[in-house]
């Protein structure tokens, strides 16, 4: 991560260094897990991103749900997932993922999903219906994390999120300020500022029942320069983040952004402790680090908080 390296782009897939080479694993854990949630008609950002980490996520039993259909409105420069006109929310979903969640009996889940611009409320709704399933059907020791679309930027969706009580609230920034619009569609830098810090000042406002954490992450290697990836993090702790992941961006389609830097894993140690010292409370900072990747971890961490 250079001063320079916004000018270092490349029009071809570059070849990953060697501490961005994985093994795949045989665990028979994987067939069950894709067995499982195919009769189950679910989908996850594991396949539809094309996560780098799926066969590892999938051999130790866990995915990441994306509810709200596989189709998203936005055509974000970074992912994989389809662009086109959604199909109809499917009512029956969120039972689904609580079904899911309760035949891998997992104890932290994570549950995101593709921007749907087309609904009213973006949403939020399905999310919190999500929610209350996982609750009824996996009992209140679940811990459940959702990332969310922006929802335009509006209260009234973010309010409907928090008020099923997730346990952790996620809205990504992807990116520096001045990548924003290269990177994101129709999102900008400002709006996630802005959906964060309502989120944030809904829970101190509503702060009774379950604790919800703040969450947000970004990726390096788009050409941002170390100091900005730090006004990013003060910008994410400024705006209530306790939690934040930081992981190297990897193009996941030949019609993706190239990767224009592949960062050293010795200053993703070095952000994770600027971060620590900054005040967050859980940073997972490294190459092959995603939003929801060992989520669970933080749990762990932080015992019965959760």
């Amino acid at each position: 991560m250079t001063a320079t390296s916004t000018t270092t782009a490349v029009n071809r897939r570059k070849r990953l260094p060697q501490w961005l080479r994985l093994s795949l694993p045989t665990d028979r854990r994987f067939a069950q897990t894709g067995g499982r949630l195919g009769t189950l008609r679910l989908h996850t950002v594991c396949e539809s991103a094309r996560c780098p980490n799926r066969w590892e996520c999938w051999s130790r039993g866990t995915a990441t749900f994306m509810i709200a259909g596989d189709r998203c409105t936005r055509a974000c420069g970074f992912c994989a997932v389809t662009t086109a006109k959604p199909l109809p929310l499917d009512p029956e979903e969120p039972k689904r993922v609580a079904e899911a969640v309760r035949q891998m009996s997992l104890k932290h889940v994570v549950v995101t999903s593709v921007a749907r611009d087309d609904l009213a409320d973006g949403g939020a709704e399905h999310f919190a219906r999500t929610i209350r399933e996982l609750r009824a059907l996996c009992g209140e020791d679940l811990a459940v994390e959702v990332l969310t679309p922006d929802f335009g930027g509006r209260l009234e969706p973010v309010e409907t999120v928090l008020a099923a009580r997730p346990d952790v609230f996620n809205h990504n920034i992807e990116t520096v300020r001045r990548l924003s619009a290269k990177v994101r569609h129709r999102a900008t830098y400002e709006r996630t500022l802005s959906v964060l810090r309502m989120a944030s000042e809904w829970i101190g406002r509503s702060a009774n029942g379950r604790r919800v954490y703040m969450k947000s992450g970004l990726m390096v290697g788009h050409g941002e320069t170390e100091s900005e990836v730090l006004e990013t993090m003060h910008d994410l702790r400024a705006a209530g983040c306790e939690l934040l992941t930081i992981g190297q961006y990897l193009q996941p389609t030949p019609a993706n952004l190239p990767v224009v830097e592949f960062v050293r894993p010795e200053v993703f140690v070095t952000l994770r402790r600027a971060a620590l010292k900054m005040g967050f409370v859980h940073v997972a900072s490294a190459p092959l680090v995603r939003s929801s990747y060992h989520a669970d971890k933080f749990k762990q961490k932080t015992g019965s908080e959760l």
